[in-house]
């Protein structure tokens, strides 16, 4: 989708226009100028009051021309943030879609940097779809290639088109099945984007994951007919970094529980456990073409969790890169053991920095729901920075903590360093914990527990059924908040 700032006159247009209004107010419908009264009128007639997520289309005879009006509400505007008019174009953008519409002039009052981006990443967004292996498309729809943006701020608008097409790629790699993306084929991918944008890539295969010492990556690898593989991708900026950031992904390409294998009901959608691994590669894409003045390094451990012969089993004692060991208490907590090398590799690289992102446990789901990521930190004030942001973004985060010594009894109580499962109660804290002994003293940490928001079953606001690509956009915004020193 093509996206730009412009100035224009509605008589001057013969697409569809689409107008934001707030609650009971009539002061956007201005711009209409000559069409104003009948839409109106119109929109008096079907009771139409700008309420939030609300959406009605006038069309109106105009010397034997239809012009066709597309009035969106933003609620209140007291309480109007960026992710109401995210919200908004999205919702503008189906409907668009879904009438074919090809070019579409937008006017939304006056817009500043952060109000453009934000309708641009909602417009982009709420255009995604996931139909590639439709061989019969189910709904016929359009896709809009022109969007103009009266008043807009061109690099407002610049930059919520690249972090809203690194989150649908982001997207993409989500729901793609484990039959398509592997071990192997991920880090190709990961490969490919670093080719692509001149970012630096490694990837180690098994022969290298065993002889770094990363035994926990491999250990759940190793059931699987696939081998896992560990990626690193480097974004260095021209001239000296601001800061040195690590963002780390969990990449179980598929979970099937291993030897404490799941039900079929709660393996089905598991091609979603790479989630924290696919926004590292979005992440790093954005990042890639923002240039901020920090270097990042996205770094994630791919495997498969599989029952083959050669899986790891319920009291194997397996020691981390860190050289802490690890005795097995559940396979199917094998997401926390694969980031454990991870987190260590990680902090070896001299970041003052890490975000972690996993679909890491059920039980954060029944604490937050489906629509809010767990955030857990060793590091308030960095902590606080990423969930200020996450209210700019929409992607939901709620704080939880670390602090509670009998929980973390839990993970101690094996016959290794630590357990790989502290039991059901407070598991995604437990989980948490596990992760932060393998992150290195004096290095700031954030563990963001993504299980809930990664993958939807239904569709709203700005998201489809499947992958969301959680976390990209807020990451990336925290890096160039970093490099701009607000």
């Amino acid at each position: 989708m093509e996206v730009k700032a412009l100035s224009f006159k509605v008589e001057e247009v013969k697409d569809p226009v689409g107008i934001f209004v707030f609650e009971d107010s009539t002061e956007n419908l201005q711009f209409l100028e000559g069409f104003r009264e009948q839409v109106e009128r119109l929109l008096s007639v079907e009771n139409f009051k700008g309420k939030e997520e609300s959406l009605s289309k006038v069309s109106l005879l105009v010397d034997g021309e239809v012009r066709v009006f597309y009035v969106v509400g933003l609620g209140k505007k007291e309480r109007a943030g960026e992710d109401t008019y995210r919200t908004a174009a999205a919702l503008l953008t189906k409907r668009a879609n879904k009438e074919k519409v090809k070019r579409l002039y937008l006017y939304a009052g006056e817009l500043d940097f952060r109000t453009s981006k934000a309708i641009v990443e909602g417009a982009i967004l709420g255009s995604y779809r996931f139909d590639k292996y439709k061989t019969k498309k189910e709904e016929a729809t359009g896709e809009l290639e022109e969007l103009y943006l009266q008043g807009g701020h061109q690099e407002g608008i610049d930059r919520g088109k690249v972090m809203a097409e690194a989150q649908n790629f982001t997207r993409d790699l989500v729901n793609e099945p484990g039959n398509v993306i592997n071990p192997i084929t991920l880090a190709e991918i990961a490969q490919r984007v670093a080719q692509e944008h001149g970012l630096e890539c490694k990837v180690y295969d098994e022969k290298d994951i065993q002889e770094m010492g990363m035994q926990a990556l491999w250990s759940v690898g190793k059931g699987s007919a696939t081998p896992p593989r560990f990626v690193h991708m480097v974004y260095k900026p021209q001239g000296e970094p601001k800061a040195k950031i690590a963002v780390v992904g969990k990449g179980l390409t598929f979970d099937s529980g291993g030897l404490n294998i799941k039900t079929g009901d709660y393996m089905r959608t598991m091609k979603m456990d790479k989630s924290g691994a696919c926004a590292v590669i979005g992440i790093m894409k954005a990042l890639a073409q923002l240039k901020p003045m920090v270097e990042v390094h996205g770094i994630f451990g791919a495997a498969e969790n599989m029952p083959g012969g050669t899986a790891y089993r319920p009291d194997d004692i397996i020691r981390a890169m860190n050289g802490k060991t690890i005795e097995i208490d559940n396979t199917d907590a094998e997401g926390r053991v694969t980031l454990a090398d991870a987190l260590s590799y990680a902090s070896n690289l001299g970041v003052s920095r890490i975000i972690d992102m996993a679909t890491l446990t059920g039980a954060c789901m029944v604490a937050l729901g489906e629509y809010t990521a767990g955030l857990f930190t060793n590091d308030e004030e960095f902590g606080e920075e990423l969930l200020k942001l996450s209210r700019l973004t929409g992607e939901r985060l709620w704080k939880l903590p670390l602090d509670d010594k009998r929980l973390r009894e839990k993970i101690k109580k094996g016959e290794g360093d630590l357990l790989n499962s502290g039991g059901r109660y407070g598991g995604a804290i437990t989980a948490a914990m596990f992760l932060e002994e393998f992150v290195e003293e004096g290095i700031k940490w954030v563990h963001l527990d993504i299980a809930g928001p990664a993958h939807l079953r239904e569709e709203f606001s700005y998201y489809a059924k499947g992958g969301t690509g959680f976390g990209v956009r807020t990451c990336v915004e925290y890096v160039m908040k970093l490099s701009e020193g607000t």
